[in-house]
């Protein structure tokens, strides 16, 4: 099981920026895909953005499409997620997550998958 660790979350005014990382414990890190998933109070966690082993696809949720930006460097076994132009609605616990999966359409953490401990990331009006 790998071990991931999240940074970056805090406070921040809306349209500001935060960039989240979330360092992997294991090798090879560049075979898996990896993500951001997010869950707000009284809400079900969500999908945020995925991207592939190499780093040459990326996916997002509608949602944060043109505002976030996620990449990795996979000689550190680091993944990023740059977050600009952030909302209100944005406030929520951000999940790091490892060995996604693609089916139909949608990623999903799969039982063997990995998740980080969360970050909290709030946006004040």
């Amino acid at each position: 099981q790998v071990t991931l660790v999240e940074s970056g979350g805090g406070l921040v005014q809306a349209g500001g920026s935060l960039r989240l990382s979330c360092a992997a414990s294991e090798r090879p890190f560049s075979d898996y895909a990896m993500g951001w998933f997010r869950q707000a109070p009284g809400k079900e966690r969500e999908f945020v953005s995925a991207v592939t082993g190499s780093g040459s696809l990326t996916y997002y949720a509608d949602s944060v499409n043109d505002r976030f930006t996620i990449s990795r460097d996979n000689a550190k076994n680091t993944v990023y997620l740059q977050m600009n132009s952030l909302k209100p609605e944005d406030t929520a616990v951000y999940y790091c997550a490892g060995g996604l999966r693609l089916r139909g359409g949608s990623w999903y953490v799969p039982d063997y998958g990995d998740w980080g401990q969360g970050t909290q990331v709030t946006v004040s009006s």
